[in-house]
């Protein structure tokens, strides 16, 4: 887990939000976080196979935070039970 991946669940779950990387870009950038579009993308990717966010719309490309990923954000669940 790296700081860019708690800015982009944080932002999921503060705004309870579904977005496209390119949205959270855009957002996050707004909010003075500047994660590139490249980086975000892959971040997800790996939040996903880690189950704290799943993609809502396949071919569009979006992604909510899961309960996981709020448990995860509330210190409920452990960065060390998720690596691989």
């Amino acid at each position: 887990m790296t700081g860019n991946d708690d800015s982009i669940l944080e932002y999921l779950h503060e705004h309870d939000v579904v977005l496209p990387p390119t949205g959270l870009e855009i957002n996050l950038d707004r909010e003075g976080v500047g994660i590139s579009y490249s980086t975000i993308s892959r971040r997800l990717k790996k939040l996903q196979e880690h189950g704290l966010v799943k993609k809502v719309r396949e071919k569009e490309g979006y992604y909510a935070i899961t309960e996981k990923g709020r448990q995860y954000l509330a210190g409920d669940l452990d960065a060390d039970e998720l690596e691989e």
